[in-house]
Formats: structure tokens, sequence, C-alpha cells
């Protein structure tokens, strides 16, 4: 019934008087991107200019430094995160719809910042042998019927002509929601919380893992793990936003 209910709800949404999802208002006749965020709310999308932290890719306020502070205090075990957003105003706003909201597709939407990320900066995508989304547990997929990173990954790796492998991940334990947890029971919430599908060729793989945000890249860190111990030699990590 609820897969039902969330699918009317969707074509509720996108058939009927548009306004812009961030402000509420009408699009009539208005700039606006996908007829779903007006060219006002999107031109507020807070963006994360460089110089970016080699680590966990936020913007570095520090320039003597190519490190951010967090990222010196802790072992991460991806290569190298990035992110075009700051997790904060309407970003944030429209993450939340994307994920709790029913409005899957606004994915298409947002995956364009990741997309102009990619290409303004020049990311190595010719070096990226894959494309891996970091996966839901069951528990959790059943609630909300999609995995918003497959969602993300699907268009980055149809964008650039990449294998997309969904499955390349479990999610062994349904872990505590990570943003009621501090930093250091982060670390401990999602340790060991995935491992590698056997029936998949990762050795010698450079894989992008995508996911929505990264906060502490506590959660990142643990998929990259299980990707590196199943053979993969490069693991960057590309999110919406941090």
């Amino acid at each position: 019934m609820r897969m039902r209910n969330g699918f009317l709800k969707t074509w509720v949404d996108i058939l009927y008087p548009r306004t812009c999802l961030a402000c509420k208002n009408k699009l009539e006749n208005k700039p606006c991107v996908d007829n779903l965020v007006c060219a006002v709310c999107w031109g507020k999308i807070k963006k994360n200019p460089p110089p970016f932290c080699l680590c966990c890719g936020r913007h570095l306020k520090n320039y003597l430094s190519n490190i951010c502070p967090e990222c010196t205090r802790k072992q991460l075990h991806f290569d190298r995160a990035f992110s075009p957003c700051a997790y904060a105003g309407i970003i944030k706003e429209l993450i939340h719809m994307f994920k709790y909201k029913d409005k899957d597709y606004l994915g298409l939407t947002l995956s364009r910042l990741m997309v102009e990320f990619i290409r303004e900066y020049n990311l190595p995508m010719d070096f990226i042998d894959l494309v891996v989304p970091v996966p839901l547990h069951k528990t959790k997929l059943r609630e909300r019927e999609f995995n918003q990173a497959e969602i993300l990954s699907n268009h980055i790796a149809s964008q650039f002509n990449k294998k997309l492998l969904p499955d390349a991940l479990m999610r062994l334990r349904h872990t505590k929601t990570q943003t009621e947890l501090e930093m250091d029971e982060r670390m401990i919430n999602v340790k060991g919380s995935f491992s590698a599908a056997k029936n998949k060729d990762l050795k010698g793989k450079n894989i992008l893992l995508v996911d929505d945000v990264l906060t502490t890249g506590a959660t990142s860190s643990e998929a990259a793990y299980a990707l590196k111990n199943a053979g993969a030699h490069i693991v960057f990590v590309l999110t919406l936003a941090n």
C-alpha cells in the first residue's frame, strides 16, 4: 500500500501546479531547474570552493595546510573525497525531501550538481573503473523503497559512461542513524558494517564510491575499507554535500 501511495504522490507532485520545492513560490513563467527548483533558490545553494582538503574535500580556510584539522585526527580508508556543496540551507532541505519525503525524482536534479562539479574540477573519471553506491541495509531499504545513493550513482555513471555496480557492497547491520551520534560514536556505530560481494571482481579496480552526504566520513570510510579488503586499488568518494 505504501508503495502505491508513494507512486501516486510522486505523480501528483509532478503533474499538478508547479511550485519551487524550496521556497514554495509558483514556477509558472519563471526560470527554474527541471520544473522543480526556481533559479533563485538554485543560485542560493552554497558551493564548496577550492582549495579543498585532500582528505574529506571540504573547503580549506587555512591556506597553509592541505588537510583540514578534523582529518588530521582520524584515519579514513578512502583515498580522497569530493563534494560540490556545503550541507546547509537549500541543499540540506532538498536532500531531506529527496530521502524522506518520497521525492526520489529529485535525484536527477541533484545529481546535476555532482556532474557539473566533476567537469568543473576535472575529477579523474578516466581513471575510474566502477561507480559503486553506498548501500542501505535491507530494513532501511524496505522503509524508504529506494536507495538515494544508487539513484545519484546511476546518473553519474551514465554521464561518464562508467559501469555501475550497485550490488558490489552489502550492509551487514542495521545501524543507528548517524545524525544522532557524535564523531567517535559514528566511527564505532558503522565499524564492520559493510562487506564486499564475493561474486564481484574488484581486484585492482579504481572505484568511485557515491553517497548523498559526508559528515565525519565514517560510513564512507567503512565502505571503502570493505572494497579495499576485496582488492580494490583506489577508492574515491563523491557525495552531494559535506
